[in-house]
């Protein structure tokens, strides 16, 4: 990471943490780095395991939320959650059929599916109070927000990589 503060590095070198110097590299993100160090350092045989929670990614300034958006789009073949107080962000790349278990207690039940990288041509969704139906989706027109969960699992096929984000509720964040 290249912007940790002086006393913050000082103390993780106290406590015996491996640093790594990336102040080099000016054109990624400090999550960036990170999420390439962990899935450089998984071994082949683990990196269909591999999931990322990165808490403290959203909430702040927009450019750095969309800085690490940006970064899901970017590691689209690793599970990566965004998580705030309120919600969280998952990519659903278009490699897949998904089928989101949803835990009511927990999550929802206000959420959105979002295209990104490219528009979606064809959505199609169930387990939502407005499912998409062979739906296009892009920015400038339709996108899926301000959307409701109605039932323990939702199902969600695109051909495009979309943003999938759900509500936490409060006390579980």
């Amino acid at each position: 990471m290249d912007s940790i503060r002086g006393d913050v590095l000082d103390y993780y070198t106290k406590q015996g943490c491996d640093t790594i110097d990336e102040s080099h590299d000016q054109d990624t993100t400090d999550l960036h780095k990170c999420i390439a160090h962990i899935s450089n350092s998984t071994p082949d045989s683990e990196k269909s395991n591999l999931c990322i929670l990165v808490t403290g990614a959203l909430g702040g300034r927009f450019d750095h939320e969309a800085g690490n958006i940006n970064v899901l789009y970017r590691f689209s073949g690793v599970r990566i959650t965004l998580l705030s107080d309120d919600c969280l962000i998952q990519i659903l790349p278009k490699t897949h059929h998904h089928e989101i278990h949803i835990q009511s207690s927990v999550v929802g039940p206000h959420c959105g599916l979002i295209p990104i990288g490219m528009p979606s041509t064809s959505t199609t969704t169930s387990g939502l109070k407005w499912n998409l139906s062979d739906t296009e989706m892009k920015f400038g027109g339709l996108v899926s927000t301000s959307n409701l969960v109605t039932g323990e699992i939702v199902t969600v096929n695109s051909d495009s990589d979309l943003l999938w984000t759900i509500s936490i509720k409060s006390g579980f964040s």
